[in-house]
């Protein structure tokens, strides 16, 4: 890259001030309480209500919570891997291979009552927070956040990016049962979100502008919030204050902002939470926006 690139590239960076990956481990067993709550308060007819994870009920999306912390442990924490990987690293078969293991658990876990599920994820969490808290932030994550565009990770960002999933798996269950409430809460919702966002460069690195170019998104509602990103000599960089002239700006109802970014919100539906400002190749990239591995 030529020096003054590389000048610009630092200008622009010292401009915005990054959007920090939120610290999300103290949140943990906030949400385990949450999810336990919910739970319990359900009737038989509840546990079998569809949610908007496709073919799952509240009692699959309960399983799958359950299935993440212990595979966690027991890959992680303990070392054991059972079966064969997926066919290669690249996304495609990643994703392929993660689908196999989730519907092949959740296949199995309807042999469990709402009641044994209850007591294994009220056994399994703070073995599962234990287990985070006891990372080095700064070291390198088992596994990638790739999602991001990353090919290595720090843990912090993996912390994150496992917030993420246990906040929008609990929400998929509470929308199915009308209580979607405590999870809209700032202090929950905020950490979600800022962590969503950090996929926003990598999800934006095909689409072409001169640099400087900058795109506004904000988000209304429950846990507001505005970024930038703007585009520099080495690509797009996401940011919370703004470096020059707005080119495009995307607004969007933070009250469904999660279920846009988790593949659960259907474009015409999308569509009428979003208001988009100037070129559609600056602003036509949020409906696609995914910080799940889809």
């Amino acid at each position: 890259m030529p020096a003054h690139y590389s000048l610009l590239t630092t200008h622009y960076s010292l401009l915005m001030q990054p959007v920090r990956i939120p610290d999300t481990l103290p949140l943990f067993p906030v949400l385990d309480d949450l999810l336990l709550q919910v739970l319990r308060s359900l009737s038989p007819a509840d546990w079998q209500r569809p949610t908007l994870a496709p073919g799952w009920t509240v009692h699959a999306v309960a399983l799958h919570l359950l299935d993440g912390s212990l595979r966690s442990l027991s890959m992680l924490r303990d070392g054991h891997f059972a079966g064969q990987g997926p066919a290669s690293g690249d996304y495609a078969d990643v994703v392929t291979y993660l689908n196999a293991l989730n519907n092949s658990w959740v296949a199995a876990g309807q042999r469990l009552s709402p009641a044994v599920l209850l007591e294994l994820l009220a056994a399994v969490g703070p073995q599962y927070n234990d287990f985070l808290t006891s990372l080095d932030p700064a070291a390198p994550a088992a596994f990638a956040v790739a999602w991001a565009g990353e090919s290595e990770s720090t843990n912090h960002f993996h912390i994150a990016r496992e917030y993420t999933e246990k906040w929008h798996h609990q929400q998929q269950i509470r929308q199915a049962v009308g209580q979607e409430g405590p999870l809209l809460e700032p202090a929950l919702y905020a950490p979600f979100l800022a962590t969503c966002a950090q996929a926003l460069p990598h999800h934006y690195r095909a689409v072409a502008a001169a640099p400087g170019t900058v795109v506004q998104v904000q988000l209304t509602g429950p846990a507001p919030a505005t970024w930038f990103l703007v585009c520099t000599p080495a690509g797009w960089e996401l940011g919370q204050h703004n470096p020059g002239a707005i080119a495009a700006s995307i607004e969007l109802d933070g009250a469904v902002a999660w279920r846009l970014f988790t593949k659960s919100l259907p474009r015409p539906e999308a569509a009428r939470h979003l208001r988009l400002h100037g070129p559609a190749a600056l602003t036509e990239p949020i409906y696609s926006l995914l910080t799940v591995m889809a």
